[in-house]
């Protein structure tokens, strides 16, 4: 089962706050997860985003696929994705 590094949407109505975790694949959206790797606040001006880098690092030389947002957000943080 392929495992996947995506959000995970909390907070209230209107003001989304999210976690960034790693999951299999085919788990709900806010359901079962493996690990918490961070979390990004996009309410905060500018967004806020916390991540453990060591971590990530691990879960992508482990195989993992990020998603297309927390690429983006991985980007910005200055985390490598071409690790082999």
């Amino acid at each position: 089962m392929a495992v996947r590094i995506r959000l995970a949407r909390h907070g209230r109505k209107k003001r989304p706050f999210y976690r960034i975790v790693v999951a299999h694949s085919e788990a709900p959206r806010d359901g079962r997860f493996i690990e918490i790797l961070g979390t990004y606040d996009p309410m905060k001006d500018p967004a806020e985003v916390k991540i453990d880098k060591e971590r990530v690092i691990h879960w992508l030389k482990e195989g993992a696929e990020p998603s297309d947002t927390v690429k983006s957000l991985l980007k910005k943080e200055g985390i490598g994705l071409s690790l082999s």
